[in-house]
């Protein structure tokens, strides 16, 4: 996220003080005790990523502000209704399969206060957390999982797969042996980098070759019933129409684990010695691939890039996948998709990243921005202790001699690949207004000129900056333009791009965090917004 609106001290130091006066005016509540059971699980648009996490939990977010984790947007469902029976997309009807008589989809069971259920793990307790010493792996290739449980005992490791699948949002594809479970070492820390590197080996997969590739999570689950959640990435070098690039850079730049009040850091915050959450000047600097995800183990906003792969395997499209670190490895080679997606929030690149995407754009193969803020903070990867290649994050930011590691300051501005760029956050969500209407990306969308697409831009927002340079392009257009006020009240605005490159390759950016979570997200859905996407992809797809 960018941070020209950092959040002073004093304003966090009040959310703080009003946290304690709503939970007893005598004893101050250190921040970190009621988001500890979920940091980094949702986004603004308030649905968890997954079909079984339901709650009420809270979490800090980037601003050091108090937001809930997942808003209820229906009455919890009985004991004996499964999710996907209720809630169907915009423009569908219920399929057979959803009728009274289904089969129980094979997901975990949404929690609720009418229920007994697994209890989300937290980074006070740590009941069970753990993370992959990988990166994304390929069928025939090995995974390792590192998992400390406390108190020690057996759990289970059910692996899922993400996808429609008839409205259930993931299927579940194994389940591990009963493993014993052990208390690991404390996190290892220094200059506020936290590593778990020195965790041992809890169980290694090895992915079966005919698995399909995929993002898939692993759910973690106590013999007395605590659950944590590990996200992975399958994938290999097949060709495809579209290549979905998932942004673990990203989603560990914003990992707060622990988030314990006392050891957790991330490259936004970190905690003094009494429990105080501390801002972006005082965070770490480096950040490790070697730990799990803060609270029930998944990453800040991981739901925009699930959002986008429910709605596109719906519709058949042909999927590739890899992460982030894949194309700055130089794991990718463009020329075998007719596109890259990125469905996400995409915030931290390194400078092969950008080599790799400029050079797809040149070579003829689209890109796909769904989200905002992309591209903003340059980083480095390097190797572990142990020699393990991109295992450490590092963005010095704003500190030390020097400009910022902006890539709009220290290099070409985004806006030379993106078309547009990072603009501020946008507080409340306001409507998407639609501009150029007859451009094909609108075609049989039903919007008109001047429509207004409800809750469309939120989050964050791009625009077009006049006076930073364009990328080179055949044409460009700007296919909306929306009007928002900031956090001051000041009258911003936000803009959606696309250009044809000389290379004849389409490049758009959505310039809203709310494009992926119109696709499939429930309560969010937008059939214009389907329709406009799926004009995209299958003219790319055609190479139209």
């Amino acid at each position: 996220m960018g941070t020209e609106r950092e959040t002073p001290h004093e304003a966090q130091h009040q959310t703080q003080q009003q946290a304690s006066e709503t939970r007893g005016p005598k004893r101050p509540i250190p921040r970190w005790e009621s988001g500890a059971l979920a940091h980094g699980v949702t986004d603004p648009f308030g649905q968890g990523p997954l079909p079984w996490l339901r709650g009420s939990e809270h979490y800090f977010d980037d601003t050091g502000k108090v937001v809930p984790w997942y808003v209820d947007l229906a009455p919890a469902r009985p004991v004996e209704t499964q999710p996907g029976e209720t809630q169907q997309p915009a423009g569908t009807q219920p399929a057979e399969a959803h009728t009274a008589t289904r089969r129980a989809p094979e997901i975990p069971h949404p929690r609720s206060t009418a229920t007994a259920g697994p209890r989300t793990a937290d980074d006070v307790h740590r009941q069970i957390k753990g993370f992959t010493s990988t990166g994304a792996v390929a069928p025939g290739e090995a995974i390792d999982f590192h998992v400390t449980v406390d108190p020690p005992q057996e759990f289970g490791v059910d692996v899922y797969r993400i996808g429609h699948y008839a409205g259930d949002g993931a299927a579940k594809i194994t389940t591990s042996p009963r493993l014993s479970g052990i208390v690991q070492p404390p996190p290892l820390t220094a200059d506020r980098t936290v590593s778990c590197h020195h965790w041992w080996l809890s169980w290694r997969l090895q992915i079966p070759s005919h698995w399909n590739v995929g993002a898939y999570v692993a759910v973690l689950t106590t013999a007395d019933g605590y659950r944590s959640h590990i996200p992975f990435t399958v994938r290999d070098d097949r060709p495809a129409d579209l290549l979905l690039l998932l942004p673990d850079i990203t989603w560990q730049a914003y990992n707060l684990y622990p988030e314990d009040g006392r050891t957790g850091a991330s490259l936004y915050h970190a905690w003094d010695d009494e429990g105080r959450l501390l801002g972006e000047s005082e965070a770490a600097a480096t950040v490790s691939f070697d730990r799990p995800y803060a609270g029930a183990g998944l990453p800040l906003h991981v739901g925009h890039a699930y959002d986008f792969i429910r709605w596109a395997e719906r519709y058949g499209y042909d999927l590739a996948y890899a992460d982030a670190r894949d194309l700055h490895a130089g794991r990718v080679d463009p020329a075998r998709y007719r596109g890259l997606v990125f469905p996400g929030h995409d915030e931290y690149w390194s400078v092969p990243m950008r080599r790799t995407a400029e050079q797809a754009r040149d070579g003829g193969t689209s890109l796909v921005f769904l989200s905002a803020n992309t591209m903003y903070w340059q980083v480095e990867l390097s190797p572990s202790p142990s020699g393990v290649p991109d295992r450490l994050l590092t963005c010095r930011k704003r500190r030390g001699p020097g400009r910022p590691a902006l890539w709009r300051e220290v290099d070409r501005a985004e806006q030379q690949l993106l078309g547009i760029q990072y603009a501020g956050r946008v507080p409340e969500p306001a409507p998407l207004i639609v501009r150029n209407a007859e451009h094909w990306l609108w075609e049989a969308t039903g919007a008109h000129e001047g429509d207004e697409l409800e809750g469309l831009v939120a989050g964050e927002a791009d625009r077009y900056f006049p006076r930073t340079a364009l990328p080179e392009h055949r044409g460009r257009i700007l296919l909306a333009h929306s009007p928002y006020e900031d956090g001051e009240g000041v009258l911003r605005h936000q803009e959606t791009s696309l250009y044809r490159a000389p290379s004849g390759a389409l490049v758009f950016a959505s310039g809203t965090f709310a494009w992926s979570p119109a696709l499939d997200r429930p309560g969010h859905v937008d059939a214009r917004i389907q329709r406009a996407t799926a004009n995209l992809l299958d003219r790319i797809c055609k190479r139209d």
